[in-house]
C-alpha cells in the first residue's frame, strides 16, 4: 500500500501564502530544491486542487525556459514523469500531460488508489488536503518551514482539526529553512 503525503513549503507562522497569495518568500534555494527533488522521486502520483495545479502546471514548459539550474530541471522531469489529478468542479481542461479532471473528492475513491497504488501519493492544495486530513488519509506531512512570519493568509493545515504526529526526520538549511518530516498517528 502506498502512503498518501502532504507537503508544503510554508512560513514559520503556518502559511502557503500570506493575505496578498504572495508565497515568493518560500522559493527553495538549489540545496532545498535539490532535496525536495530527492523527496518526490518516490511520488507516483499527484492530488490538486485547482489553484495549486494551476501553479503546478509551470513544470510541464519549465525545461523550454533558458538558463534553468539543474534543479528546476530535475524537478520538471520528475513532475511530468508523473500522474496527475486535479480536484475541480470549474476547470474546463487540464494543459499537461498525464492528468485528469475530478469534479468531486471522493475518499473511499482515494482510498482505492493507495491500496492499489505501487509508489506514493501526494496531495496538495490547502482546501484538498483538508478533506484528505479529515479523512484520516494523509499518512504523513512533510513541512518546509521558511525563515519568515507573514501574519496571515492561507494556512496550510485546516482549522478545527487535531493531528497526532511523529516525528520521522528533521534537517535545516544554510538559507535557514526546517524541514520537519512526521507520521500522522492514528
Amino acid at each position: 500500500m502506498a502512503k498518501l503525503i502532504s507537503t508544503a513549503l510554508t512560513s514559520l507562522d503556518g502559511y502557503i501564502a500570506d493575505e496578498h497569495g504572495n508565497f515568493d518568500w518560500a522559493a527553495p534555494d538549489s540545496d532545498v530544491h535539490a532535496f525536495v527533488n530527492d523527496l518526490e522521486r518516490p511520488i507516483g502520483t499527484y492530488l490538486y486542487g485547482r489553484r495549486l495545479y494551476e501553479t503546478m502546471v509551470f513544470w510541464e514548459t519549465a525545461p523550454a525556459q533558458p538558463d534553468q539550474p539543474p534543479p528546476v530541471l530535475d524537478y520538471a522531469k520528475l513532475w511530468q514523469a508523473a500522474d496527475k489529478i486535479v480536484y475541480s468542479t470549474t476547470l474546463e481542461a487540464v494543459s499537461s500531460a498525464r492528468t485528469r479532471i475530478e469534479r468531486t473528492f471522493d475518499p473511499n475513491a482515494v482510498r482505492a488508489m493507495k491500496d492499489a497504488a505501487d509508489r506514493d501519493l501526494s496531495i496538495g492544495g490547502p482546501a484538498l488536503a483538508a478533506q484528505a486530513f479529515r479523512a484520516g488519509l494523509v499518512d504523513e506531512v512533510r513541512l518546509f518551514l521558511s525563515p519568515v512570519t507573514v501574519g496571515g493568509g492561507n494556512p496550510f493545515f485546516p482549522d478545527r482539526l487535531r493531528l497526532n504526529l511523529r516525528l520521522l526526520d528533521e534537517r535545516t538549511f544554510a538559507n535557514g529553512v526546517v524541514y520537519l518530516r512526521y507520521e500522522v498517528s492514528r
